[in-house]
């Protein structure tokens, strides 16, 4: 199918021929609900249909939907799915993997859409799926197409790293909370704890009652047994004496010096944990990309580095599907939407609808090109000499930057910079 946005939704409708039949399903956790329409929106089953969330309910569904189909003679199967959760995605597989079109509409436009034919804004899991039935007869959905198993591998990878960055982040505030709680004065010495200095003071002597009465050379062998090279030097004395003194002021709560010592001892366990399972899977990511040609293409881009390149073959897929930037932006939420009415027009912002990780790392992506790479610092200085301010020049660039992706892809060519033709991969 083309991609032109200004033809999209009506190459979709012409997609829907007289000889299909679209059902519609609302997907829920143990039982899902379907309803079957022709192209035009009519009903072709007196009631809906319930099945499990299991292999004989998936069964159960295919079974009803050919006999519907036999008993009005359509030929061509189209299933609409409302992306509820991960509770599609086992279905969606199955039936992709029966032969049957697979499409997907956003809850954003079945929620609006519900009042379409009763004028009524109740809700219930029939009329979800007769709206989403609805819905796809008239264009409005997005196709759903299995891609090479590296591309799932990479989604689950990075999305379980996310996971636990998120853990990492609320573990690293929680220690920062028991510091000002027992140690506020630690800071003053370590501004940063996560440095090792400052991880093997906690582990060693975290309270300022453990090290009431020691010396600088007591401090540093402690330093010493949790693993530091360099606990001594010029540096080291000072730090440990710093340390000693602040200890000897601090106003840290003594209350519960056990119970505090042990949930820091678990703490920092549990984020030396996570820190080495995000090693591991930074690891594997990068082993990943290697079974990827795309990602050797992405990565010539000078300044985008390995997490950011696996975050955009994670969040949209295989690029070859995609036949214009643009695509990628809506993809991750970063098309423009405007609200205008008569003589009143409304601000321009993002749409935000769209995949918000890919979203996050294209961002981050770009600041790190912005600081390494000569051609998006030349652009970005232009943009804004051009009266741009910072953080829409960022959000072009973030466009250009998806228009030279699908370029390349397309073309197999890798990035020699915009002072030189690209050259075959």
């Amino acid at each position: 199918m083309k991609s032109n946005r200004k033809d999209i939704t009506n190459q979709r409708i012409e997609r829907i021929t007289m000889q299909h039949a679209v059902v519609g399903i609302d997907i829920a956790k143990d039982v899902h609900a379907a309803q079957m329409t022709d192209f035009r929106g009519r009903s072709l089953t007196p009631r809906h249909l319930s099945f499990s969330n299991t292999l004989e309910g998936f069964e159960k569904f295919l079974r009803w939907a050919r006999e519907a189909q036999s008993k009005h003679r359509l030929t061509s199967l189209l299933i609409g799915l409302e992306p509820t959760g991960h509770y599609w995605f086992n279905f969606a597989n199955w039936l992709l993997e029966q032969g049957i079109e697979v499409v997907l509409v956003n809850p954003v436009t079945t929620h609006r859409n519900k009042e379409n034919r009763d004028n009524s804004p109740s809700k219930n899991d029939p009329k979800d799926a007769l709206v989403i039935a609805d819905v796809v007869s008239r264009g409005y959905y997005t196709d759903y197409l299995a891609q090479a198993a590296v591309f799932d591998r990479l989604k689950t990878l990075m999305s379980n790293r996310e996971y636990w960055v998120k853990q990492g982040i609320s573990l690293g505030n929680r220690i920062v909370r028991w510091i000002d709680l027992y140690f506020p004065e630690f800071r003053q010495v370590f501004p940063d704890w996560t440095t090792l200095r400052s991880l093997a003071s906690l582990r060693a002597c975290p309270l300022p009652c453990d090290l009431k009465g020691r010396s600088v050379e007591e401090v540093m062998d402690l330093w010493r047994k949790q693993g530091m090279k360099r606990a001594a030097g010029v540096s080291g004395r000072a730090k440990a004496a710093v340390l000693l003194a602040t200890a000897a002021r601090s106003i840290g709560d003594t209350r519960a010096v056990e119970e505090a010592r042990q949930d820091l001892g678990h703490l920092l366990q549990t984020y030396d944990n996570v820190m080495a399972m995000l090693d591991e899977m930074d690891e594997a990511l990068q082993s990943l990309l290697e079974e990827i040609p795309l990602a050797e293409q992405l990565r010539s881009i000078r300044g985008l580095g390995d997490l950011t390149v696996a975050a955009i073959l994670a969040g949209a897929g295989d690029l070859r599907l995609y036949a214009h930037g643009r695509q990628l932006l809506r993809r991750a939420g970063l098309n423009l939407a405007e609200c205008t009415s008569g003589t009143s027009k409304g601000k321009i912002k993002l749409s935000k609808r769209g995949d918000s990780t890919l979203r996050k790392h294209l961002y981050w992506g770009m600041l790190s090109l912005l600081r390494q790479n000569p051609d998006f610092k030349r652009w970005h200085a232009n943009n804004q000499a051009r009266g741009l301010k910072k953080q829409a020049s960022l959000f072009k660039l973030i466009g250009k930057l998806a228009r030279i992706l699908i370029g390349m892809v397309q073309r197999g060519e890798t990035y020699r910079g915009a002072d030189f033709s690209p050259v075959a991969a």
